[in-house]
């Protein structure tokens, strides 16, 4: 019988290339989450203290602000402070609980994406009626699904790879504890759990993705129908900086998740990159600089 050592935990291996550099990846990481925290802070400060912004459509910014920083503060405290002091080890159970973490609020920012684009398409699509369809009562149980549609397509997968034994190889290659990577290191037979781990997810991203899509499909049809440029580009305008995060997100999530484990391949932690720091980062300036309303609470505030 082989002898194997139970895992206690992981060593995040993080940027072994660029292994000089990590002060400085350590420092542009910390910076980005600087810049994350007072971005989206502020749009929340903005939509909670401007009367113009108490719609619906603020009430989601506001509520996907509060996920970026929630999925900033997951992953980016953590690489700083293994990248600084050079302790890239990470317990069995922090692993555990910051890999339900950042797929509990992925899962959940991906349907409220969906939702956002669903009260664009209330919005544009039947305007005299918004305000009665588009009522408190319905935006949060809207934001009561998001977050329980997350909280549904994570628990599964996660409570499997609990059940998981690890042995021998505890070695992460990547910055932050992830599923997929989690599954590999699993010295049992794991092809039911990343079949199960695929579908889950491909439901999740690809649905909202679906809804999303019909959702601008019928936005597109109506704004063409429009008789103005000017109404035109007003209706477009409400839209752009949904869409512009739609397409980050979406892209890069897609690229990384919804395929076979086996094709996951050296641009990983690029792609992670992408979800963890960038659209976060770029995700208030987007909605304030594209967003006439946002600007002019910016300016009041100012």
């Amino acid at each position: 019988m082989l002898n194997h050592t139970t895992v206690t935990e992981f060593l995040l291996l993080g940027f072994p290339s660029l292994h000089h550099q990590e002060y400085l990846i350590a420092i542009a990481f910390l910076a980005s989450y600087l810049v994350i925290l007072v971005g989206n802070l502020l749009i929340i400060a903005l939509v909670l203290s401007d009367r113009d912004l108490h719609r619906p459509m603020y009430f989601f910014l506001c509520n996907l602000s509060s996920l970026e920083i929630f999925i900033a503060t997951c992953i980016i405290p953590k690489t700083v402070a293994s990248l600084l002091m050079g302790n890239k080890t990470i317990s069995f159970p922090a692993c555990i609980i910051q890999s339900y973490f950042y797929f509990l609020l992925g899962s959940t920012e991906f349907v409220l994406l969906a939702v956002m684009s669903y009260d664009r398409y209330v919005a544009i699509c039947y305007p005299l009626q918004y305000p009665m369809l588009m009522n408190s009562r319905l935006c949060v149980q809207l934001l009561l699904g998001s977050w329980t549609a997350g909280f549904l397509a994570t628990v599964v997968p996660t409570v499997l790879v609990v059940r998981l034994p690890f042995c021998n190889d505890n070695r992460i290659d990547h910055f932050f504890c992830e599923g997929v990577l989690l599954i590999k290191l699993s010295c049992a037979e794991t092809q039911t759990v990343e079949l199960i781990n695929f579908i889950t997810f491909s439901i999740i991203l690809l649905g909202s993705l679906v809804m999303t899509a019909m959702s601008y499909l019928y936005i597109i049809n109506t704004i063409l129908r429009l008789p103005s440029a000017s109404s035109r580009n007003k209706a477009f305008s409400t839209c752009s900086s949904h869409f512009t995060i739609v397409i980050l997100g979406y892209g890069s999530c897609i690229f990384q998740y919804v395929q076979p484990s086996s094709h996951h391949t050296s641009y990983y932690k690029t792609v992670a990159l992408l979800n963890t720091v960038v659209t976060p980062l770029m995700s208030p300036f987007i909605f304030s600089l594209r967003n006439e309303q946002m600007k002019k609470a910016l300016k009041v505030g100012l």
